[in-house]
């Protein structure tokens, strides 16, 4: 138990904004073996995001007037929260990645680009874009049911942070050995490993349905877990085709594709069964 939680709360500072200094730090340690073992724990720090995140989209939503543009202001405060706490980590690879493989044919060309810190037009517009999509995906679930958002928040925070651990399971590491954070991370991954993430996502989904208790939410769910699932496949063909392999942007790129994804598709879950949109009137009273 005490390597468990030395373990995540090496993802932590690795992951996060949260201080781990001091006594602490040292008490959790540091090594490559570690950092690797931390990896099991991202979806866990999906737990973390994800809570702050809705807890911080359901104050807003109950805290200001109610008004048509309500939702998404919850929207814009709670996106907010969760890139104060990553500090933007995901959204940095997102731009990274869109500037090499939308910038340059040639693979050794795209690399080089994903490792200048400078942005360019194409990671400015998927910054933009993804960010858009974000706010305007959970603006409309909040405006049918802040349950709904609140629930979707917490869950794509944390699905989308195990589907990366496929990449690193499936493909090689292709980016700079020599500086790369992520190296110590992507060198392998342990079914042991991928175990201890499944169980992390498993208890989101079965303790989420469990405590709003409405089996409903299922059919939506299992929608949006399939986009991110999609998602993945595109972001892994991607890599493959024009990159043979992966760095460490890569991994953020599709956290945060794969958690649009999820948005994207728990909306249209509601879409497809038109009698959860009547949850809004029924779930919001009892948060």
């Amino acid at each position: 138990m005490l390597q468990f939680i030395r373990h995540y709360l090496l993802a932590v500072q690795f992951f996060t904004r949260l201080p781990i200094t001091g006594r602490l730090a040292q008490w959790v340690g540091y090594s490559p073996a570690m950092l690797r073992s931390s990896a099991a724990h991202f979806p866990g720090i999906g737990w973390l995001v994800g809570t702050v995140a809705a807890l911080v989209f359901a104050a807003a939503s109950l805290c200001l007037p109610d008004t048509d543009a309500t939702p998404l202001v919850a929207a814009v405060l709670c996106t907010v929260a969760t890139i104060l706490l990553t500090g933007a980590f995901h959204e940095d690879g997102l731009a990274d990645v869109a500037d090499g493989i939308g910038g340059a044919f040639d693979r050794d060309r795209a690399l080089e680009i994903m490792k200048d810190s400078r942005l360019g037009t194409y990671g400015v517009l998927a910054l933009v874009l993804g960010v858009m999509a974000k706010l305007s995906l959970l603006a409309l679930l909040g405006s049918l049911s802040l349950l709904l958002a609140c629930i979707a928040l917490f869950l794509a925070h944390v699905f989308s942070r195990m589907l990366p651990l496929l990449v690193i399971s499936t493909m090689v590491h292709v980016g700079d050995t020599a500086t790369s954070k992520s190296k110590p991370l992507a060198e392998q991954i342990r079914l042991s490993g991928l175990l201890v993430a499944s169980i992390w996502c498993l208890m989101a989904f079965v303790i989420t349905l469990y405590m709003f208790d409405d089996m409903d939410l299922i059919a939506p769910v299992m929608v949006g877990v399939c986009a991110s699932v999609l998602a993945l496949g595109w972001m892994w063909r991607m890599f493959a085709r024009r990159l043979q392999g992966f760095t460490g942007d890569c991994l953020g790129a599709t956290q945060q594709v794969c958690e649009v994804a999820f948005y994207l598709g728990l909306t249209l879950g509601v879409g497809l069964w038109p009698d959860l949109q009547g949850l809004a009137g029924a779930a919001t009273p009892g948060i």
